[in-house]
């Protein structure tokens, strides 16, 4: 569960497209989405697919790095390289240095002059020996393991419904994303050397925000979406009513998260007077919902793309509405 999360957050945060395109691969493989459909989804082939897949089980998270060759010989060697990583771990308080609580580049460089590690190494060299050594820059953070007790239960719940639909119904999945707002977002797009596109930066919000309710059908592949203002449980409910419309006569098994509007006496009394399933993941396990990696590419390639004329807004990329 949790390299599910680790998953997740990379694919909402990376910033190299090797390693944000390995990482969506690995959730879908997780999710089980099947080669052909994460192949579909990717535009990749199935050999990459099966090649990242095996990869991140033999080797982890490592396998998500690229690996980059080439360059002159290192004149550092790979003890003196770990020994600097190591050396970067320590405060300066641990070397009697009281002047400054942290160590900055230039002072982690002269400090190692001046304990002959090396003649010389500059701000550059130091900074690739440390994200080599996996050493980085970092503030504390907090960390949550699942308490529910029912954990795999509820876990197998859900990729049973994945793996073997069932036949006397269809399975969706459920989710809100957002808040969504017409500022400019910063993306990638090929552009001559030296010559990014430039975007105004803005922060008004005249229009408010919005929130998009988007439903997944696995038996299809299709998107269904409604663009609303809140997402409060009437909300919520109002998009079920138009899921029991769409379908009728089929008992529909909705997989989402614990988010408390999905959890509203009112929205359960309904839901279960109309044949509807709701199948929540465990604590903490939202990352088991299907619809979490297509919210990931929809991220990537449609919101964070620059938009080529001031008014295009990002409701123009398709999609079918609900």
């Amino acid at each position: 569960m949790e390299e599910g999360r680790r998953l997740q957050r990379i694919s909402r945060t990376a910033k190299d497209a090797v390693r944000l395109r390995r990482a969506m691969v690995v959730m879908m493989s997780a999710q089980g989405q099947s080669v052909p459909d994460t192949t579909s989804l990717m535009q990749v082939s199935a050999d990459y697919v099966r090649d990242v897949i095996h990869a991140f089980n033999e080797q982890g998270f490592e396998a998500l790095d690229p690996k980059w060759s080439g360059g002159r010989p290192r004149m550092i060697s790979s003890q003196v390289r770990e020994h600097i990583c190591l050396i970067a771990r320590t405060s300066p308080a641990d070397w009697k240095i009281s002047a400054f609580s942290t160590w900055s580049l230039t002072r982690l460089a002269e400090h190692l002059v001046k304990q002959n590690v090396v003649p010389a190494v500059s701000r550059g060299t130091l900074r690739r020996i440390l994200r080599e050594g996996r050493v980085s820059w970092q503030t504390s953070t907090t960390w949550k393991s699942s308490n529910d007790p029912d954990f795999i239960a509820k876990m197998h719940r859900i990729l049973a419904l994945y793996d073997s639909p069932p036949t006397d119904g269809r399975v969706v999945c459920v989710d809100e994303f957002g808040p969504l707002n017409l500022m400019p977002r910063k993306g990638k797009a090929w552009r001559p050397h030296r010559s990014p596109r430039r975007l105004r930066a803005t922060y008004n919000r005249y229009d408010g925000v919005m929130h998009m309710l988007a439903v997944l059908d696995l038996a299809t592949g299709k998107m269904y979406y409604r663009i609303r203002s809140r997402k409060r449980w009437c909300e919520f409910l109002s998009l079920l009513k138009s899921l029991r419309i769409r379908w009728p006569g089929e008992k529909l098994y909705v997989v989402l998260d614990n988010f408390s509007p999905h959890k509203h006496p009112n929205v359960r009394a309904w839901a279960a007077a109309n044949d509807i399933e709701l199948v929540f993941p465990p604590t903490y396990g939202s990352w088991l919902n299907w619809i979490e990696s297509e919210f990931a590419a929809l991220r990537y390639f449609a919101l964070a793309l620059p938009p080529t004329h001031p008014s295009r807004t990002w409701t123009e990329y398709p999609a079918k509405a609900a």
